[in-house]
């Protein structure tokens, strides 16, 4: 069935470049994308047309890094570093999604959350508890949302949250043989180096080869962080290292932060196809410092945006946007390197995204639609008339989710 959108179109299909048609229409079939226009083409003059009037038609979000079962925990225990965080409040929150029941409640509230904030795409970690993930990744797809899902694997340094090795290894087998979801999929997810053993990283090395998996963990966040891995892991040189030489450092895999990541370990990750996860707002919340995203992008890495709630304290998207711009800032006051402009960061935030799980740039041909319309008319009234990139910036930084008036995701209206 062909259908047609009408409005402001907004897209990014290339990083910093900001594409706009004013009243320009989206052409979609049985919701895939035909083509964008100026004017629409005779042979579609009889379609049905979703006119969004004088509203924003803007790429949906892709948050390539959040930690489901920390929703409770939002905006807590933000003085501390990283380490004491983790033990203080992660390992126990998470230690509650035994009880399906709070799951069901938790991840339902989640999931609508993540809708109606315009964020259509995720790559999320569960806890380590099987039934737990599986609920997850019903929510999710019940509101609509895609993407991918990870039952966290840690049998040591793990407080309240912590398994047994075979125990993990065989709830994680468990696991893949229940995923049965059309539009969320299994990701491997070992939390990060120091909560796993050699033998568990050995056997999800195994998995991710004999099943062909992606990955997703951590890298480099923390400076203490990275002296425990180089304890843990006298026979690697750097942090990257503990995952490659179990399987887990290939295409397809997902390190989240890579604040310190030096010149070779970017270099690793840009020859092995490994996208990093930049956390702005988590990074600065926790004192771990501010990630090179700039030295990463130049350098060929594939960098993407992510939202790590709860270290990052906002869920939505556009906020982890502008967070990502304003530590670009301080990066350009402690280096001198070029911070990322609003195009630049939206891009990160939703091309960048949508084209690790395979889609194209911007709204391209042959994608299913990812989108939100934003009504932006009760903002503050400007002076003058605004053009379409100040309505863009502006929607960036001052919109919430009562200006997000629609969202489709993979082709669908979900809200």
């Amino acid at each position: 069935m062909t259908t047609i959108l009408q409005g402001n179109i907004i897209h990014t299909p290339e990083l910093g470049k900001l594409e706009t048609i004013p009243r320009g229409y989206i052409v979609l079939e049985d919701g895939v994308i035909q083509g964008l226009f100026a004017r629409l083409p005779e042979q579609y003059a009889t379609c049905p047309v979703e006119d969004w009037g004088d509203r924003l038609v803007m790429q949906s979000f892709a948050d390539l890094h959040l930690h489901a079962p920390q929703y409770p925990m939002l905006g807590m225990g933000m003085d501390l570093p990283l380490l004491d965080w983790l033990n203080a409040y992660t390992f126990r929150t998470e230690a509650r999604f035994s009880d399906t029941d709070y799951a069901r409640r938790v991840y339902r509230a989640l999931a609508e959350d993540l809708i109606s904030s315009g964020t259509t795409r995720v790559s999320a970690f569960s806890s380590r508890h099987t039934d737990a993930t599986l609920i997850l990744m019903e929510e999710l797809e019940r509101a609509g949302v895609t993407g991918q899902v990870g039952k966290v694997n840690m049998d040591r340094n793990s407080g309240q949250s912590q398994e047994e090795t075979e125990a993990s290894i065989a709830e994680t087998v468990r696991w893949l043989e229940h995923c049965r979801f059309d539009r969320v999929k299994p990701v491997l997810t070992p939390r990060f180096t120091p909560s796993c053993s050699n033998r568990l990283l050995e056997a999800l090395g195994e998995l991710a080869a004999e099943h062909g998996l992606p990955v997703q963990s951590h890298l480099s966040e923390n400076a203490g962080e990275v002296d425990w891995v180089r304890q843990l892991h006298p026979d690697c040189g750097q942090y990257w290292e503990t995952y490659q030489k179990y399987g887990l450092w290939k295409p397809g895999t997902l390190m989240a932060h890579c604040v310190f990541s030096d010149e070779r370990e970017q270099a690793a990750m840009g020859e092995n196809g490994v996208t990093a996860v930049h956390c702005a707002a988590s990074n600065m919340n926790l004192c771990s410092g501010t990630a090179p995203v700039r030295e990463m992008l130049e350098r060929g890495v594939s960098v993407a945006l992510g939202s790590d709630i709860a270290g990052g304290d906002q869920l939505a998207m556009y906020q982890v946007v502008t967070a990502s711009i304003r530590a670009s800032k301080v990066k350009r006051m402690e280096t001198g390197a070029a911070f990322l402009t609003v195009p630049e960061a939206y891009w990160l935030g939703t091309t960048a995204g949508h084209r690790y799980f395979g889609a194209g740039d911007g709204f391209a041909a042959g994608d299913p639609l990812h989108a939100i319309v934003v009504d932006d008319s009760g903002l503050p009234e400007p002076v003058r008339e605004l053009s379409l990139p100040e309505r863009f910036e502006r929607a960036i930084y001052l919109m919430d989710k009562g200006h997000i008036a629609a969202v489709y995701s993979d082709g669908r209206r979900v809200r």
